[in-house]
């Protein structure tokens, strides 16, 4: 595997290079200027050409020669990332031995605005593929399936569908509807301005996934209403038996006619300071699970049977609030920002019953580097006291405290340094803390 996996990044590098050297021979498409004709200054239509940049070009490919810029103007965007991690369990854990590993994702993402070509007004559609390779160095944590150390390492998976949609805005963008295979948790529901994305913040999958919301991508439908600008709720059903790397349609339409509810309303409040408006964003939820799950009690006296319950109902909060701002530039997103979230379950069916976290995060906190983005957040699943008593004696809770540090190389490259100090890794009170190091680095092309 490890062969395999220096292959790989010197392929990787490979095509680096070449990309960049083609990219850089070619030249954008050219530029209209807006400007009345006069002295010194290009007539109007008149066109002038900006030479390729690499180090300021938002895609490493640039725009193609125009090609890029022309399927935009006509409603078409293509976009193709790839992520790379390397992790090492530094001190504690299950296993420092061989504790580092790399792992790597790549994402192909297509968007189609109906509306820019004239055949559906505020109509689109978005597609995304995905593969990966890698099984990141959760074995050597012990860490449970709610604290990942890399949310984004995979099994050396192929290329495969991960999700597509339908989407439609009507009465001026205040009902949207969208109906396709979803990810909920990070497309719709309890979404964080802040800690969101394995790719582009927090790396650890309990820094930014409620663990107690019991589902992630799946195919359904939902309707968001906006009746106002600082006001929303929405609502969607999902299949619950959805599988990566499946197209959906298998247990959408076969099998129990199992379908998670999700519901949530949020207000999307401004703070007023000296220097403008803070965003923030303060949402409630709650989820309804069909599926059918095993009680958590003591059968070792014999004298029961297993038992089953289904139709589980569990709740949410959160918000993501701006309270410091650089400057008064409107546009200038700069400052300080905090967010926090809170999961439930119940306890007689979840192993996580309880979840929350909290932190920080600062986009231009080192001067002259104002696209570099800080952050750092804590967070915890707590163990039911049912789970503990019927399954597991020692669980307990499971903390993660992670720092990371976005440095934009260039519009196109981001390399993060990431830390993380897991305490009671898998939940276990016996478990020895684990201290894991790590870089990742995102290429857009």
């Amino acid at each position: 595997m490890t062969r395999h996996c220096f292959r790989l990044r010197g392929l990787f590098s490979a095509v680096i290079l070449a990309l960049s050297a083609a990219a850089a021979a070619q030249t954008s498409r050219p530029i209209v200027a807006s400007e009345p004709a006069g002295a010194g200054a290009p007539a109007v239509g008149e066109a002038k050409t900006k030479p390729y940049d690499l180090w300021t070009t938002k895609e490493l490919t640039g725009d193609w020669g125009g090609v890029r810029t022309a399927l935009e103007d006509i409603g078409i965007k293509w976009e193709l990332s790839y992520q790379q991690q390397f992790q090492s369990n530094w001190l504690g854990g299950a296993d420092t031995h061989n504790g580092h590993r790399f792992s790597g994702s790549y994402d192909l993402v297509g968007k189609i605005d109906f509306g820019k070509m004239k055949l559906i007004p505020d109509g689109g559609f978005y597609i995304k593929a995905k593969g990966g390779y890698g099984k990141g160095i959760n074995s050597k944590v012990g860490a449970s399936s709610y604290a990942t150390p890399n949310s984004d390492a995979y099994d050396d998976a192929a290329i495969y569908l991960d999700k597509w949609y339908y989407s439609q805005k009507l009465w001026d963008d205040k009902i949207e509807f969208l109906l396709g295979v979803i990810e909920t948790v990070k497309d719709l529901y309890d979404v964080s301005l802040y800690a969101n994305h394995e790719d582009k913040d927090f790396l650890n999958r309990l820094s930014f996934r409620n663990a107690t919301i019991p589902h992630k991508t799946g195919m359904g439908a939902n309707v968001k209403v906006t009746p106002v600008k600082w006001f929303y709720v929405q609502a969607g059903t999902f299949d619950a038996q959805g599988k990566k790397e499946h197209t959906q349609f298998d247990t959408a339409f076969h099998d129990e006619a199992w379908y998670v509810g999700l519901w949530e309303l949020g207000f999307t409040l401004a703070w007023s300071s000296p220097k403008g408006p803070m965003p923030g964003r303060y949402r409630v939820g709650m989820w309804y699970d069909p599926t059918t799950r095993a009680i958590y009690e003591d059968l070792l006296d014999g004298a029961k049977r297993q038992r089953y319950q289904s139709g589980e109902v569990g709740y949410y909060f959160g918000l993501d609030q701006m309270i410091w701002k650089e400057n008064d530039n409107a546009k200038d997103e700069q400052g300080l920002g905090f967010f926090t979230r809170y999961g439930h379950a119940h306890g007689e069916v979840h192993s996580v019953n309880h979840y929350w976290s909290a932190g920080v995060s600062y986009k231009g906190l080192v001067p002259t580097r104002n696209k570099d983005v800080a952050g750092f957040g804590v967070s915890q699943a707590i163990y039911s006291d049912q789970y503990r008593n019927a399954r597991n004696a020692l669980a307990d809770r499971e903390t993660v405290y992670e720092w990371f540090y976005n440095i934009q190389l260039t519009p196109w490259c981001v390399l993060t340094p990431d830390l993380q100090v897991i305490t009671n890794p898998g939940g276990n009170k016996d478990s020895r803390d684990a201290v894991v190091g790590g870089l990742r680095i995102r290429v857009l092309f």
